[in-house]
């Protein structure tokens, strides 16, 4: 799993008993997976349709650092299956994991559009190719 972002956990990310809101990392675990997809899939117009189950596991506090990780696991016509683990930068602990996030790629008409992947690309393999 390949680590992109990371957070600081600060006072308003936190909950009545002054951990992690799951809200919170709920929205952060979103944003990374539209962004993913749309460097993915070369589009700004992509929507979450699903996410599964969700696993918390463990929690973060005030100050802690945490890394948010994603992985395709399928590229469908015109969607993307996602997995992700968002855990403590420091000491590595899983703090949720999503085994399936779904994103779809819209059109202009704003309905489901084939993207045309098959396979995970780096923007730095795109660039090369420009070269």
């Amino acid at each position: 799993m390949r680590f992109h972002t990371r957070k600081w956990v600060k006072p308003e990310d936190l909950n009545a008993n002054e951990t992690l809101f799951g809200g919170k990392v709920l929205a952060w675990i979103d944003e990374e997976a539209i962004l993913y997809s749309i460097i993915q899939l070369e589009n700004k117009k992509v929507v979450t349709k699903y996410m599964s189950e969700i696993n918390f596991m463990s929690t973060a506090k005030k100050g802690d650092i945490v890394e948010i990780g994603i992985d395709v696991i399928k590229f469908g016509k015109s969607s993307l299956n996602l997995n992700c683990e968002v855990r403590n930068k420091m000491t590595r602990e899983t703090i949720v994991t999503v085994d399936n996030i779904i994103i779809v790629n819209l059109g202009e008409d704003g309905t489901p559009q084939p993207h045309g992947k098959t396979k995970v690309e780096f923007v730095r393999d795109r660039l090369a190719e420009t070269d």
